[in-house]
């Protein structure tokens, strides 16, 4: 048993004075490359972090969910009214109201339940916090209440209570990742059709390590931004006439950006476009065994979230740029941007080393010291008793 398993356990024994019937964990994920594409229908490609969310649960009587949370060591409860007018259960309890809701908009009888929840997913470093508690939320309401509800089908559920009731534009990826990774893999998902591929990621066995740098750098107008970026883009589709950006191909950039009207809306569909044929190069390289192949693919990634799509800060750039020059095969920002983290690629020997240069980088810029964890492609959510 893990620490975040006994502190959800230790959790739901002081919350309500009983045994939990189980134990349900979500991951949080690292978007290994293709980022702003999953909501123009393109392709990403996230892997699972052993950085998981823990729920204990067990059944109560009625339409009735009781959840304590150890980051605010705090209790809500809420009914069925309260659940079917999104608004009225807000903060972090939205994020499972919203999952109760989303489970009974589309016909299920969501079983009453008391909750327990505890987490080592960073919060705001852009490694998915919310869709873990998502995750390991429907994975626990599905098995109590004996839900038909097929994997493939659960990430739309779970992006729809962020979506709609949460109030959170996000695309696919990130329930997806929680919820249908493989250990020792990462998720090639199609964000229109919504197939997946699971593609060898063995970093252990090619002698490799993914360093994760939480940059700890405050998210700086996020939202907005996001929504701001998301609305270029479906502009920009609709002006070369096509359902989303996905259908604009590198070979058509040259005849397609002429056509629209200024030079940001450009940039942002330049990255869109070219960072769809990077997802693609990047599976061609994995299904080959070339792992170590990828570094200059996540390298230009980075480059074109930070010159065209302008989602970087100086924290996440001065991480990238330190790690590249303390040996990393690449590096890029992993994340909708303005904050978070960064990804690493590096011989598994040189893993401690780069982490240094760039917290000695860090504190040669006066950057508050950021975090970081080396890791390896994890499952995803799972009943884990």
């Amino acid at each position: 048993m893990t620490d975040v398993e006994d502190r959800a356990t230790a959790g739901f024994r002081s919350a309500y004075g009983q045994e939990p019937a189980g134990r349900w964990a979500a991951p949080g994920r690292a978007n290994l490359i293709g980022e702003h594409t999953d909501y123009n229908d393109g392709y990403v490609l996230p892997f699972a972090l052993s950085l998981r969310t823990v729920v204990a649960a067990a059944p109560q009587d009625g339409d009735r969910w009781t959840v304590w949370s150890e980051t605010t060591d705090g209790q809500i409860e809420f009914v069925a009214a309260d659940v079917d007018e999104p608004g009225r259960v807000t903060g972090w309890g939205a994020y499972v109201a919203g999952v109760v809701w989303a489970l009974r908009e589309a016909g299920h009888a969501v079983p009453g339940a008391r909750l327990a929840i505890a987490s080592d997913v960073p919060l705001g470093s852009g490694l998915s916090s919310s869709a873990a508690l998502e995750a390991a939320v429907l994975t626990a309401l599905v098995d109590l209440g004996g839900l038909d509800l097929p994997a493939e089908r659960q990430p739309r559920l779970a992006q729809r209570a962020e979506n709609a009731y949460v109030g959170a534009p996000t695309g696919i990826m990130d329930q997806s990742a929680a919820i249908r990774c493989r250990k020792g893999h990462a998720l090639f998902l199609d964000c229109r059709t919504e197939e997946v591929e699971h593609i060898p990621f063995d970093l252990d066995a090619a002698g490799l390590a993914m360093l994760v740098v939480d940059s700890r750098a405050p998210h700086r107008h996020a939202d907005g931004e996001y929504a701001s970026r998301r609305k270029s883009c479906e502009a920009a589709a609709a002006t070369l006439g096509v359902p989303a950006l996905r259908d604009v191909s590198v070979a058509d950039l040259d005849a397609a950006l002429p056509k629209l009207p200024d030079d940001e809306t450009r940039r942002r569909v330049r990255h869109v476009v070219t960072e769809d044929q990077r997802v693609l190069d990047t599976v061609a390289l994995l299904r080959a065994g070339r792992v170590r192949e990828i570094g200059p693919l996540l390298t230009a990634s980075h480059a074109s979230m930070r010159d065209d799509f302008e989602i970087t800060v100086p924290e996440i750039d001065t991480a990238v740029e330190a790690a590249l020059a303390a040996g990393a095969l690449g590096a890029r920002m992993t994340g909708g941007g303005f904050g978070g983290c960064v990804l690493a690629l590096v011989e598994a020997a040189a893993a401690v080393t780069v982490a240094q240069a760039v917290t000695d980088a860090y504190a040669a810029r006066g950057f508050t010291a950021p975090g970081h964890v080396t890791v390896l492609p994890a499952p995803g959510a799972t009943r884990l008793d």
